[in-house]
Parts: C-alpha cells; sequence; structure tokens
C-alpha cells in the first residue's frame, strides 16, 4: 500500500513537471511572438516619424531630380543628402559634368 501511494506520488510529480515544462515553453513562444509584433511595430513607428524628415533639424525634405540623379533636400537647412548608389551615380560621370552638377546642385 505504501509502495502504492509512492508511485502514485511520483506519478503526480513527474506529470506535474511535465505540465510545467510545456506551460513555460507556450510562454517563452509567446513572449517571443509579443516581442517580435512590438519591434515591428516600433520600425514602423519610427520609419514613419523620421521618413524624409532632415536628420540635421528635423524639418521635411524634398526630393529634387537633378540630371538623372535623385537627391533630398532639406526644406529649412538647405542640407543635401543622398541615398545609397546617388553619389557613386554622380562620382562615375565625367570631371566636366560632376563639376555641372555639384554647381547646380549648390546653385551657383
Amino acid at each position: 500500500m505504501e509502495q502504492d501511494r509512492k508511485r502514485e506520488d511520483e506519478w503526480f510529480l513527474s506529470n506535474e513537471r511535465e505540465l510545467l515544462e510545456k506551460a513555460r515553453v507556450e510562454r517563452e513562444k509567446r513572449e517571443k511572438e509579443r516581442a517580435a509584433k512590438t519591434a515591428e511595430a516600433d520600425r514602423k513607428r519610427l520609419r514613419e516619424q523620421h521618413f524624409m524628415h532632415c536628420p540635421k533639424c528635423g524639418h521635411e525634405m524634398r526630393e529634387e531630380s537633378l540630371e538623372g540623379v535623385t537627391i533630398d533636400r532639406c526644406s529649412f537647412c538647405e542640407g543635401i543628402f543622398f541615398d545609397a548608389g546617388e553619389l557613386d551615380q554622380v562620382l562615375l560621370k565625367r570631371e566636366d559634368d560632376r563639376r555641372g552638377f555639384f554647381r547646380k546642385l549648390v546653385k551657383i
């Protein structure tokens, strides 16, 4: 009788361990999913707040096309910013074309 009780206690103990482990794994999975959703929402919110805003002064920027190259110019401080690959397009031009491009860029 005592041995049966002992086996029953062991079974309940091992069963509780399994249930607790399953619950822990499920909780961690839910926390990871929630963290991923929160991180994605934060990235989206930050992108919306900063997209096409000047990194120097925070005012809105506008795109301008100049000799086939699109540049971003701040509407307040007149800062000029190039996206990835745009400066390479300018530097690959012939020297005379580059000089003319930069003169137009700074409006000389």
